[in-house]
């Protein structure tokens, strides 16, 4: 009977320890701000450089999060392609010709694995994980790095990232008849905004 006690007693114990675990350590959802993100792409060009700024945007990131361990469970953002602005018809309307927007309305990237989170105080984490990124009907998987700071209700992203347009497919775009030329190369940077 005393054995029956406190082996009960001792079921218990475990069940409310695991309830009281389970509580500190839940899924988050955070839902992207497009007016408090932003989102930049600069380039090259023969003539000078250039900057094209995202005005619609979209997403979502689902993290675990106790003081001492970041776990991030998804992360997507979406792009609407022809909300890409310089402030430059002609430069736009070439802009959307490469990205084939009439066929392709979106850019996205999703996150398919976290490779590293540092912690680096203040609830303030150094993130490397790799996702799918998708331009124009293409796609490759490619290492994202950025910092990722938690504060009350928000989570601040902020980070770069290079890459080429040929590895999308896309021809770089040209004008005046082609004597002007934009390099291969672009910069995406990005300070993402998501709150609860």
């Amino acid at each position: 009977m005393k054995i029956s006690n406190h082996l009960n007693k001792g079921i218990i114990y475990y069940i409310i320890l695991f309830l009281f675990s389970t509580s500190l350590v839940h899924s988050q959802e955070y839902i992207l701000n497009n007016q408090n993100s932003q989102l930049t792409v600069s380039g090259t060009s023969s003539l000078h450089d250039w900057d094209i700024v995202a005005e619609a945007q979209n997403g979502t990131i689902e993290i675990n999060y106790t003081s001492s361990n970041l776990e991030i469970n998804t992360f997507k953002i979406v792009i609407t392609s022809e909300s890409l602005k310089s402030g430059k018809r002609g430069m736009d309307k070439n802009t959307y010709k490469a990205l084939k927007t009439n066929e392709f309305e979106n850019i996205s990237f999703q996150l398919t694995e976290t490779k590293s989170v540092l912690d680096l105080g203040n609830e303030t984490f150094q993130v490397s994980a790799s996702g799918t990124l998708n331009i124009a009907g293409a796609t490759n998987l490619v290492t994202l790095n950025f910092k990722l700071s938690i504060k009350g209700n928000s989570i601040n992203i902020i980070g770069e990232k290079s890459i080429k347009m040929t590895d999308y497919k896309i021809d770089p775009p040209k004008a005046l008849l082609g004597t002007i030329t934009t390099g291969d190369e672009i910069v995406i940077k990005f300070n993402t905004v998501l709150q609860k």
